[in-house]
């Protein structure tokens, strides 16, 4: 299968790319830098570019079955202004699933069912940016008729590898979950 995964120089996105090369996967990922990515490999094709760049986004995902993303936010809102970019050149190129990486903060808040946890007292950030960015992304990605898509939200990210013990549930933050590996989240 190939694979396009953006933010592959991050913490999960790196964690990505690893276990799609160990599943036999072709993987092609995008990065501004690319001495960010440390990995070599013969599967793997890495090509310098920027998500805000449609250009570059077509580079990344033609010839791909699935694309992965684990953007990352920023304070001027590129996870959101890629999004609307990311799902047109998949559309263009047919490729119709998409997972991506999100933050338990947009997740239905257990309290108010009509609020997303950052809104309401089971957030404890202190600013919203993030989860403002991750639900403009992931609102542009719900409005997609076209794609098969599936935002995984998890709450605090700690180092550590895939221990492949966690929970999930759909919408809502696992009862009492309060952190998660990096290895777990990309597995």
């Amino acid at each position: 299968m190939k694979v396009c995964i953006l933010g592959a120089t991050g913490r999960v996105g790196s964690n990505i790319i690893n276990l799609a090369l160990k599943d036999s996967a072709e993987v092609t990922a995008l990065a501004r830098d690319l001495n960010r990515i440390e990995i070599q490999h013969e599967r793997l094709r890495v090509i310098e570019g920027n998500v805000l760049n449609e250009n570059d986004i077509k580079k990344a995902i033609e010839g791909s079955a699935i694309v992965i993303s684990a953007l990352g936010t920023d304070q001027n809102g590129t996870l959101a202004k890629s999004m609307p970019k990311i799902i047109k050149k998949m559309e263009e190129d047919g490729v119709r699933r998409i997972i991506t990486i999100g933050t338990a903060g947009i997740l239905q808040a257990r309290t108010d069912l009509n609020l997303y946890r950052f809104q309401s007292t089971e957030s404890k950030r202190k600013t919203t940016t993030a989860a403002e960015d991750h639900l403009a992304a992931y609102k542009v990605l719900s409005n997609s008729n076209n794609l098969c898509w599936t935002v995984v939200c998890p709450t605090h990210l700690i180092d550590g590898e895939a221990t492949e013990v966690y929970r999930t549930e759909k919408d809502i933050l696992p009862e009492g979950g309060s952190k998660i590996t990096v290895g777990d989240t990309a597995h």
